[in-house]
């Protein structure tokens, strides 16, 4: 988190850690309803690796009676309301980052979550933070579950004080890395039960597929393969089919797709980027022939929609969201090249410039990145 008012920070801060002591003594004097909230507010592609639990908690005999909200990320909203409503009672969206500077938002949301009364709160994220440890403590419910967690996302000193706040904390396995994995754990623990679902998936109404989609942005640039490179696989992918092409991606990656029309040309791609919605994108996904990116929530879409998809990855988090382990079906293809300091959470050893891509991505080339992409493209 990046703080520029200390002050709003710092009542944010006292209501985090004083209020839920406060809400837990007022909690005595009332029975909780059989009402479940899960907490779950991180990003596009670890809400897609985990969304799939949320029909699992409302089926089990441990929850099967009980009414379940959703505390999710306003990233990822539209998509949650269009296949994740048959399941839960009441959604919440937040912007996490938004409410450290926030206390009068954090507080009323703090108070409509603790007049909910609820029985259980479910917290799977490995990587806590301080602003869902303080929301699941200002809950005041009777069972507060999370991972032990580690300091990736909070301060040691934020965390000692929030691990109060759960009345049971799951330590993981350092043999489970996969985000995916890590959910199944954490619900197979939760539930008593095992999980035998194989994979994210997404029940987009499905037609003929047809079109090979490039996403060239990643959020962060340094993340990102590079303009230049995805200009020359566009050009070689047009040489070799009929397919037609298209560019997506959010909409503060309209500059790279417009450098990208600028050279190429014309009527040789389609440029989509900042022109759909997350739905529209999940169903454009899934309809497609093929779809090659950067490592972002679009490999995670595609392989809940069973799309064969092209990653092109860099190692801050190799394992954790890619590749996905063998058994899992419709894994994307993962290009890469290993490097010693693979798993540095991107926090890069290496000097760069400011608009260079981190080296364990710009080293992956554009031959290895077409031979793979031979393997999968349609000719016609």
């Amino acid at each position: 988190m990046t703080i520029k008012d200390r002050n709003l920070f710092r009542i944010t801060r006292f209501i985090l850690l004083k209020t839920p002591v406060l809400f837990k003594f007022f909690a005595k004097f009332r029975n909780p309803r059989k009402r479940l909230l899960i907490i779950k507010t991180d990003a596009i592609g670890d809400y897609i690796l985990s969304r799939n639990f949320i029909e699992i908690v409302k089926k089990s005999e441990v929850f099967k009676d009980h009414k379940i909200d959703l505390l999710g990320n306003k990233l990822w909203q539209d998509l949650s309301l269009k296949y994740d409503s048959p399941f839960i009672e009441d959604f919440f969206f937040i912007i996490p980052d938004d409410l450290y500077e926030s206390p009068l938002k954090t507080i009323k949301l703090s108070w409509r979550l603790f007049k909910n009364n609820y029985e259980t709160v479910l917290q799977p994220t490995f990587a806590r933070t301080f602003i869902t440890d303080g929301l699941a403590g200002l809950t005041a419910a009777k069972q507060i579950i999370g991972f032990e967690g580690d300091t990736e996302r909070i301060s040691r000193k934020y965390k000692t004080k929030t691990d109060q706040f759960y009345t049971e904390r799951l330590p993981l396995p350092t043999n489970i890395r996969f985000e995916f994995e890590r959910s199944r754990f954490f619900f197979e623990n939760v539930l008593k039960q095992p999980v035998t679902i194989n994979g994210p998936f997404i029940p987009v109404e499905k037609s003929r597929r047809q079109g090979i989609i490039i996403f060239p942005g990643a959020g962060v640039l340094k993340r990102s393969w590079g303009t230049e490179k995805f200009l020359a696989l566009i050009k070689l992918i047009n040489q070799q089919t009929l397919q037609p092409v298209y560019l997506a991606g959010g909409p503060h990656e309209k500059k790279i797709g417009d450098f990208l029309i600028e050279n190429l040309p014309p009527k040789s791609v389609n440029n989509l980027i900042g022109k759909t919605s997350l739905p529209q994108l999940a169903e454009l996904i899934g309809n497609a022939a093929l779809i090659i990116a950067n490592e972002t929530s679009a490999i995670h879409i595609a392989a809940a929609t069973q799309t064969n998809t092209i990653c092109i990855l860099g190692g801050g988090h190799f394992g954790r969201f890619a590749p996905y382990p063998d058994h899992i079906q419709n894994r994307p293809l993962c290009i890469y090249e290993k490097m010693e300091c693979y798993n540095c959470n991107w926090n890069c050893i290496f000097q760069m410039m400011e608009n260079e891509s981190y080296p364990c991505i710009s080293n992956v080339s554009l031959e290895k990145v077409w031979k793979a992409t031979l393997q999968l493209l349609p000719v016609t």
